[in-house]
């Protein structure tokens, strides 16, 4: 026969769910574009070992110790796709981009177990601002073609608790149908230190212009490690996203392009570009997967 417990265990239970869970906040529906571009494939690449090792010397960009190397601060609510991945309160692990309102995109080696997901925020600081909604990750959906450890088709699908209340703080980015040609001018954004070395955290979300670069010189860069899954951005030395950065967003022209994958370490090296999942290619697979869940 099952005992009944002390009332205060029941208290503080019901304190931790609610702590751990959120508050519900209501919604409105949207929709979200679609283009007729196939789908990607399994990795043509050669994967290689993603840790920080001083043999590989390469990384995913999702540690949170470092991010954008010499951006600018974004201007408040110029990003509004932009998400955050938390682990705990306010631990931020990862980026991400709204594309629906009810699902974001993030890179596939950013996968948790258990994560919150943060939307029109533009500092760093834990406080609340105006325009923020606090989601759950309810389902996470990378893509089946992506292994560990890989670069391949580095993404990922992350249905929310919720639908988003469209703001301007907090809206959806259109997928690119088109792939990004050598010189096109894109901007990466992302939180974190503003060094490759050390922990500089700055105020508010830091945006960088890149240049996406042809795909000749982003296979000289990455010798056997890059495929049509992936392209090359990045302008000049010491300019560049970095750990943390991972999952966030490539808006070129106004549409997601890209998301931040890997690259060298340390960042912003000449002739090391960043290296971002090539999003044009996955169109088809982000349509069907988001209807059929």
């Amino acid at each position: 026969m099952a005992r009944t417990g002390h009332p205060w265990k029941w208290a503080m239970a019901t304190l931790i769910t609610t702590l751990v869970l959120g508050v519900s906040e209501p919604v409105l529906a949207g929709d979200v574009s679609s283009c007729d571009n196939p789908s990607g494939t399994e990795p043509s690449g050669t994967n290689r070992d993603l840790s920080t090792d001083s043999k590989s010397g390469e990384d995913t960009r999702s540690d949170s110790s470092s991010r954008i190397v010499n951006g600018s601060d974004c201007q408040k609510d110029a990003q509004p796709w932009q998400g955050a991945l938390l682990l705990g309160p306010n631990k931020l692990y990862c980026g991400a981009v709204l594309i629906s309102p009810q699902w974001l995109l993030t890179a596939a080696h950013c996968r948790k177990p258990v994560f919150r997901i943060r939307l029109g925020h533009h500092s760093m600081s834990p406080v609340y601002e105006s325009g923020q909604q606090m989601f759950q990750g309810i389902k996470s959906i990378p893509h089946p073609g992506y292994s560990h450890p890989g670069h391949s088709n580095d993404l990922m699908l992350i249905k929310m608790n919720r639908k988003i209340r469209d703001s301007h703080s907090v809206k959806p980015v259109e997928i690119a149908c088109d792939c990004a040609t050598e010189g096109t001018r894109c901007m990466v954004s992302g939180w974190g230190t503003t060094s490759s070395s050390h922990n500089n955290f700055p105020k508010v979300l830091q945006c960088l212009n890149i240049t996406v670069l042809s795909e000749e010189r982003c296979k000289n860069s990455y010798p056997g490690q890059i495929d049509k899954t992936m392209f090359c951005a990045g302008d000049e030395e010491g300019r560049d996203s970095c750990q943390g950065d991972s999952g966030g967003p490539v808006v070129c022209n106004g549409k997601l392009q890209g998301l931040v994958s890997w690259g060298d370490f340390p960042c912003a090296q000449r002739n090391r570009p960043g290296v971002y999942t090539n999003l044009c290619e996955f169109v088809k697979w982000i349509k069907d997967t988001m209807n059929s869940n």
